[in-house]
């Protein structure tokens, strides 16, 4: 007996995908954003009833359940982290305050980037009024220059204590190189105020929080950190014992952006930053390998956002080093994908200060009170509302019959807020929504194609989100793409991906070694230093996994490398052909994948070796392979292709609705293949067929739909 449960929490609804034994069941469950676990707990009791069971003995049977969620964000954007000090080598103090010359601009879009005279640095997280600097100093050699002046320190830690801070941050310089200060100040710390006083305080070095060279993104990874940290884990221990009260005895484990996963006890809150996307992406990548699809986009349409992500020749191989989160510049490696304000409950309005244009979101309902057809006192017009009147979804049929709909609600909203102020039909006005947002997601998509040198022509779309299948042709003609594919399972597509996710951990060092030297043409004499970097990341690999209970002989090693050419400032990640060196010839084989991997990005035009070629930092990433695969679907099947009745709805600007045949997912099989417009509805999703389109269903109901007059240009 074994499974697994997959949660992704996302602004609407909460997304869960169950796999036990040889059965697969998904469902959706509005997020309960006052208790998030409520949301989940009810999300497995719809699962196990799905599969026959009780909600008890299903999570007893499973031995894993993987969880991603927007938590950490919320409390950032929320303001609700503790009253942290900050602790710096003494006249850099003010470090967060200066920030880098981008900082005011870090986090905002290009409008407000745009509009200089209102843009402004982002409030500290930290106020300089708990800040301080100690007396103390080491050298990038990572030698002492000035010892720690301890006595100093501990006034300067009553002085912290006495504002009422409940953390604090350490960040000294060249901490990454010598760490002996800062865990020397946790040590004066702990002896002052420890497990059994009141005045307890959680510490947070930037040498294990982010080991890396540059001091500002250093100290806004461990800030950011610090912050979201007391509230991810007071939220999650209280799911955890939920869970156990209910019979799961196993690791609860965080989907991290990395595209692996740890136990919770083993992510920082930055990790879990965005989980949710790079777990579809991860799932993504799966399913293009299975299906033959080697270029995909993969996209996710849900109630608040639409995320994309790319897989290009079968890999995930696109990274964002420095991501911003929130208004904060960190020091960390994620999978890249990208998320816009476009989703079900996306808002639509019209904008008086820029000559009454109709806009739609970033802005987004969320599931309290949610669109206006909820009933819950939305009064905005959102997405979901426009495709409600357009007649593309059933209302009795919403998220399996479960929430009750209005769609007299809906027309009111378009009317009063969009239809009636630009003296058009409402229909008109909810197919100008539609169209906004699919042009919005489509222009997303064109440009994270385009910028990473491809042509959006030649991936295909991977449809995924409740949201998703309704607009996917609507954002492919605008991206000018013409092949979809959506899953049975698309509605819960990223709770899906973290199912095939491995248990990976992440370990980043800065250390800067010579490979290659221009001038005297000799190789890396310091194999050893080289070497013990990667043995001393692999020793806090091993420990980490023991801890969380896995096999360390099961772990399995990959080395990247950041490197560059002499004289140069960027750094060119590369996947390390061997773990570690043993003399020139294997130096030899470095530099050659560095020189591949630099030309595909840079051109064979921009190689410099005279220059010389240094190592500037180690990735080492440790994972235990995960076992999922695609689920065998088998659905109960009746009449071939049949429509099991129609629905008024409408395609074109100035014309009224048309009826159009509407098909049962669950009713349909393999083989059958439809051409547009119409409607094809499962519990949890309906999967528009927009004129001009044809789906076709394979063998395990998977649709590919094709635009029929470009099908001649493939």
């Amino acid at each position: 007996m074994s499974g697994s449960i997959d949660i992704d929490i996302g602004g609407t609804f909460t997304d869960c995908f169950v796999q036990l034994d040889d059965q697969v069941t998904w469902c959706k469950t509005r997020t309960t954003g006052f208790d998030l676990g409520r949301g989940m707990l009810q999300a497995i009791d719809d699962a196990a009833a799905q599969l026959g069971v009780l909600s008890q003995d299903l999570l007893a049977r499973v031995d894993i359940i993987r969880y991603s969620t927007t938590l950490a964000l919320n409390s950032l954007l929320e303001a609700k982290g503790p009253r942290l000090g900050y602790i710096a080598t003494e006249g850099f103090e003010d470090n967060l305050l200066i920030g880098r010359g981008s900082q005011w601009a870090d986090g905002l879009s290009i409008t407000e980037q745009r509009n200089i005279a209102r843009a402004s640095k982002p409030t500290p997280l930290i106020p300089r009024t708990s800040a301080v600097g100690v007396k103390e100093r080491i050298d990038y050699r990572g030698q002492i220059v000035r010892p720690l002046d301890e006595a100093d320190f501990l006034r300067k830690l009553d002085y912290l204590v006495g504002q009422g801070v409940r953390g604090l941050v350490v960040c000294l310089l060249w901490s990454h190189v010598n760490p002996v200060h800062e865990n020397r100040i946790r040590e004066l710390i702990e002896l002052e105020y420890g497990d059994h006083l009141l005045g307890h305080l959680t510490v947070f070095l930037s040498s294990e929080n982010a080991p890396r060279r540059l001091e500002y993104t250093r100290a806004t990874t461990t800030v950011v950190n610090a912050y979201l940290q007391s509230s991810m884990y007071d939220e999650l221990s209280g799911i955890g014992q939920r869970l156990r009260s209910r019979g799961y005895h196993a690791p609860l484990m965080m989907v991290h952006n990395t595209g692996g996963m740890a136990t919770v006890f083993r992510s920082s809150a930055i990790q879990t930053f965005s989980g949710g996307p790079v777990a579809g992406l991860i799932g993504g990548a799966r399913l293009g390998r299975a299906y033959g699809f080697h270029n995909v986009v993969v996209t996710d349409m849900g109630g608040t956002s639409f995320d994309v992500g790319l897989v290009a020749a079968g890999s995930t191989r696109f990274y964002n080093f420095a991501p911003t989160i929130d208004r904060w510049l960190v020091d960390a490696t994620m999978l890249d994908t990208h998320s816009i304000g476009a989703g079900g409950g996306s808002i639509a309005r019209i904008n008086r200060d820029v000559g009454g244009r109709l806009e739609v979101g970033p802005e987004s309902a969320g599931s309290m009170p949610g669109p206006a057809c909820y009933g819950q006192g939305g009064r905005e017009p959102t997405v979901t509302d426009a495709d409600l009147v357009l007649g593309y979804i059933n209302p009795s049929r919403f998220n399996g019959g479960q929430l009750a709909v209005s769609q007299a609600r809906a027309e009111r909203a378009i009317r009063e807020r969009i239809a009636d102020p630009l003296g058009m039909s409402v229909t008109d006005a909810a197919l100008l929504v539609k169209r906004i947002v699919d042009a919005q997601m489509g222009a997303v998509i064109n440009k994270e194609t385009v910028l990473k040198g491809y042509d959006p022509r030649e991936f295909v779309i991977f449809a995924g989100g409740g949201a998703g299948p309704l607009h996917a042709c609507g954002y492919a003609e605008a991206a000018g793409m013409n092949r979809i594919v959506t899953f049975p399972f698309a509605p819960v597509f990223c709770a899906y991906g973290s199912s095939v996710m491995d248990i990976l951990h992440v370990y980043e060092k800065s250390a800067h070694f010579g490979l290659f030297n221009g001038n005297t043409r000799t190789w890396l004499g310091d194999t050893q230093g080289f070497n013990q970097v990667v043995d001393d990341l692999v020793t806090q690999a091993q420990r980490d996994f023991a801890g969380e209970g896995f096999d360390a002989a099961l772990v399995e090693y990959e080395l990247e490398l950041d490197m560059k050419f002499g004289g140069q400032l960027n750094v060119k990640r590369v996947a390390a052909p061997l773990l570690h060196l043993a003399g020139a010839a294997d130096a030899q084989q470095l530099y050659a994948a560095f020189e591949t991997e630099y030309s595909e990005a840079y051109s064979p035009l921009g190689l410099n070796p005279d220059a010389g070629v240094e190592v500037e930092g180690f990735v080492l990433k440790a994972r235990i392979p995960g076992s999922g695969s695609a689920p065998t679907v088998r659905a109960t099947r009746r009449a071939e292709g049949s429509a099991i009745g129609a629905r008024r709805a409408v395609w074109e600007l100035g014309t009224d609705a048309v009826d159009t045949p509407v098909y049962d997912a669950e009713s349909m099989v393999a083989g059958t293949r439809i051409v547009g417009p119409a409607l094809v509805e499962a519990p949890t999703t309906t999967t528009v067929v927009a004129p001009g389109w044809a789906l076709s269903i394979d063998e395990q109901m998977t649709f590919v739909l094709t635009q029929e007059e470009r099908a001649s240009d493939q």
